[in-house]
């Protein structure tokens, strides 16, 4: 039995750091055979590269005219969200309840590049994430903090999709875990980061948690890829149909 990838909700285009634009990932994911594509630009807080958010009308007029071209030619339905930025503490993305209302769905990670409401404790997080990156090494008191931020951000927004847990910094999974089972909240299995790693995807599993594999594609290119994602999957034992956007054939 083969797996095959329904939908990609974490793609990247030129709005923010992409390469692409939405009719470039759009035709990426029909060769793909995919029946939704997600555009998922950072955040407008990612001081490098986050969107405008005056743009977002223009994409979701984009998004309707290839759904639209879609049910004459073929070819996926076309979402516009986010990949929001988690830095403040209160739980707060870098979006407006507002704004976020007018996108289809919200994703929300942790991401270097952010500063939020509290710059130098966002800095040293940052520092303590780069540390940790590079030797393994993290304080106890430093893990429950950013285990806090993401926890709160999850209970206090309406987040579809945690991208990439675990990625970058130190994190404790099971608690993150137990807050997405009970806001229902997907964990992402991402193809491009490595994380959730094979040991996180176990942990989160002992939990009743949706997950789902994104590409994070940053080039057209890499839309709909799944192979290194749906891998750790199987070697972490999951239960294949607990990823949403994996069919089996």
């Amino acid at each position: 039995m083969e797996s095959k990838l329904r939908f990609d909700l974490h793609t990247h285009t030129i709005y923010s750091h992409g390469k692409g634009d939405i009719e470039d990932n759009w035709k990426a994911a029909k060769e793909a055979g995919l029946e939704v594509l997600g555009i998922s630009d950072h955040g407008p807080g990612h001081i490098g590269f986050g969107l405008k958010v005056a743009k977002i009308p223009e994409m979701k007029e984009k998004a309707a005219a290839l759904t639209q071209r879609a049910k004459e030619e073929g070819g996926p339905e076309v979402l516009i969200g986010v990949e929001a930025n988690i830095i403040n503490p209160d739980g707060e993305l870098d979006m407006t309840p507002a704004d976020l209302a007018e996108l289809d769905f919200v994703i929300a990670g942790y991401h270097f590049g952010t500063i939020g409401k509290a710059p130098v404790r966002a800095g040293l997080m940052h520092a303590a994430g780069f540390l940790y990156n590079h030797t393994g090494w993290s304080a106890a008191r430093q893990r429950d903090y950013n285990t806090m931020l993401v926890v709160e951000a999850v209970k206090h927004n309406k987040i579809k999709i945690l991208s990439h847990p675990g990625a970058k910094a130190d994190f404790d999974i099971p608690k993150i875990a137990k807050a997405c089972e009970e806001y229902g909240t997907w964990m992402e299995i991402n193809n491009r980061h490595g994380c959730l790693t094979v040991e996180g995807i176990k942990q989160a599993a002992k939990y009743d948690v949706t997950f789902i594999i994104g590409s994070d594609a940053h080039i057209p290119g890499d839309v709909g890829h799944y192979d290194e994602a749906l891998g750790r999957a199987i070697e972490a034992g999951l239960d294949l149909t607990r990823i949403v956007n994996l069919r089996q054939e």
